[in-house]
């Protein structure tokens, strides 16, 4: 297959990543002597992010350090891949005079077309980009059916070329296992990746084996060999991140806490590490850790499409246990900003309504905070009230319990947040953990699952015993009073397997749809934060139309640009000891 003609490469544009002004110049003469229509050329990590953002690149070349700063583009790339924000079609590659084993290892999870090592002379950076070009030409059909959302299609077209060991075989094979992944089958995902360890010792292979046991409900597996991983390489963040995971999954919080932890030593500047361990070190009630790890991440990447709202939630709850007045008006400031920026979200503003109750908790505006409470309360049946939502209303509660602003209703809001929520044992103790001030509210979620469990099984045994239409009009009836979805899932499970024993099968279909527009998305795992497509370990395959992306370009910037309003910060108050002792939050 030919090269890209000299027109092609001059409709392409470069990015050049260097804190360097030397070496930056050298880059961005060769890539224009290469034939690069445009150039861009940025001296600080977070510039070149806020680019990525809103610009699709056909070349990428980062320094892989930037002493002055204490960053490196590991982070960024690291950071880029698990926001979906870099598409598999962008030639990125790292530019160091140094590159060991686990550099390599790692850079490998995230896309990276390669090294460059300095010294380099033009004609050994023109056949590298010109190889990776090549690549990406031979995988087009690929891309092009995942532009389409063709996602089988795609899945099969690298199942093909894996078999035929076609060119690329083995890039072909990873975005298919990932496809697979994406699409739900686990176990076929699974398959592929053992299939590729079998042809060639891949860390990604064996990183997405644990990726598909999780999924498939089998975390203490995964942990298994996440940590035989980590006992070869030391130095592999991701396996750290995934292998967290899993131990959220299963409610192994303090061990979640130690892996997210070290994850964030390994590579300090990347926002999505900060969140994790910030968010778990919340949830296991060192609020000191929590504040400082999602301080950091609020100021690097606040801005950024990299930036999970919940921690500046997180981190507003820490400033009022602390009575941090400063912190809190921050965060309310931050939250006009954003949600100026994000007005048709109703998730942002539930996150700017969590806040400005803490606000009238610092400043002793009990009635206001309570009808804000009450407020939240009562979105609890609409269909986009999610997981965080719940886990903020439910610390909230419990805030107010321990500061003696009873409110009447609030046990059985908790109990209905864990009925619809509590969907694994991970799930409920993250919950309970958002309980902590006030442990009553965590044993109501904890029996909340409890009975979950208990009409999924009697069901379960019901359908075992052939009155398969009982079993899923049982689980039907569970789902419409609970809103949990678990039980709509097993429903809808028992009603494919038996169509041909259900007459009314379609009625019964019916009602599972209209069930899932008034229940929404439930989790089906425990997570910190909205991962959607940032699953750690995971491959970034969005691929933008270039000159949509071009199009929407102008409007991206336009949102960074500070235009928003301010929330009024709370007045000054009073100091209240009795506030400062009840919302000491105490390790677990």
């Amino acid at each position: 297959m030919a090269l890209d003609s000299s027109r092609d490469i001059a409709d392409t544009q470069a990015l050049v990543i260097d804190g360097n002004t030397t070496s930056r110049s050298i880059l961005v003469r060769q890539l224009r002597d290469y034939g690069v229509g445009q150039v861009v050329q940025c001296s600080r990590i977070q510039d070149a992010r806020n680019r990525l953002e809103h610009t699709v690149f056909d070349f990428v070349l980062c320094e892989q350090f930037f002493a002055e700063h204490h960053y490196s583009g590991q982070t960024l790339l690291d950071d880029l891949r698990r926001a979906n924000l870099l598409p598999f079609s962008t030639v990125f590659f790292m530019v160091t005079a140094e590159a060991s084993y686990g550099a390599v290892a790692e850079a490998a999870e995230s896309a990276l077309d390669g090294y460059l090592l300095k010294p380099f002379t033009p004609a050994t950076l023109f056949e590298r980009l010109s190889l990776a070009r090549l690549r990406k030409r031979h995988l087009q059909p690929i891309f092009e059916a995942l532009e389409r959302q063709q996602l089988e299609h795609a899945a099969d077209l690298c199942l093909q070329r894996f078999q035929a060991r076609e060119p690329y075989w083995l890039y072909a094979a990873r975005i298919g296992a990932e496809l697979l992944l994406r699409q739900g089958r686990h176990r076929e995902a699974e398959t592929l990746y053992k299939a590729v360890l079998a042809e060639r010792a891949m860390p990604w292979a064996r990183l997405g084996i644990a990726r598909a046991q999780i999924e498939a409900g089998q975390s203490s597996k995964a942990i298994s060999g996440l940590s035989q991983m980590i006992e070869d390489d030391a130095s592999f963040a991701d396996a750290y991140d995934v292998l967290g995971r899993a131990q959220v999954e299963v409610a192994d919080f303090g061990g979640a806490m130690g892996t997210f932890r070290r994850a964030t030593e390994l590579t300090p500047e990347s926002v999505a590490r900060l969140q994790k361990s910030g968010m778990m070190a919340y949830y296991t009630g060192d609020l000191r850790a929590a504040k400082v790890w999602l301080a950091r991440a609020t100021i690097l990447g606040l801005n950024s499409k990299l930036y999970d709202f919940q921690s500046l939630v997180l981190l507003a709850f820490c400033y009022l246990a602390e009575r941090d007045r400063r912190g809190l008006e921050r965060c309310l400031a931050d939250f006009g900003r954003i949600g100026h920026r994000h007005a048709g979200s109703a998730r942002v503003r539930r996150f700017g309504e969590v806040a400005l109750v803490l606000s009238h908790l610092y400043s002793l505006r009990h009635a206001e905070a309570a009808a804000g409470v009450s407020a939240l309360a009562a979105e609890l049946v609409q269909p986009d009230f999610d997981f965080e939502a719940a886990c903020n209303l439910c610390n909230l509660l419990a805030v107010m319990e321990v500061v003696g602003l009873r409110v009447n209703e609030a046990e059985g809001w908790v109990r209905s947040v864990g009925l619809r929520f509590a969907n694994t044992r991970g799930l409920a103790e993250l919950i309970a953990n958002a309980c902590q001030l006030h442990p009553p509210y965590g044993e109501v979620v904890r029996a909340s699952l409890a009975h979950i469990n208990s009409l999924a099984e009697v069901s379960m045994g019901r359908s075992l015993g052939g009155d398969v239409t009982g079993a899923v009009e049982q689980l039907l009836d569970g789902a419409d009073e609970t809103m949990n979805t678990k039980l709509l899932d097993l429903g809808q499970q028992i009603l494919t397997r038996n169509q041909a024993r259900i007459p009314q099968h379609a009625e019964l279909q019916q009602q599972i749809d209209q069930l899932r527009k008034r229940c929404g998305i439930g989790p089906a795992r425990a997570m910190l934060g909205q991962e959607g497509e940032r699953a750690a370990g995971g491959l970034a395959l969005r691929i933008r139309d270039r000159e949509a992306a071009r199009a929407r370009q102008q409007e991206g910037f336009a949102q960074l640009r500070d235009t928003g309003r301010h929330v009024a910060a709370p007045p000054d108050v009073h100091d209240s000891d009795t506030l400062a002792q009840a919302l000491r939050l105490r390790p677990t």
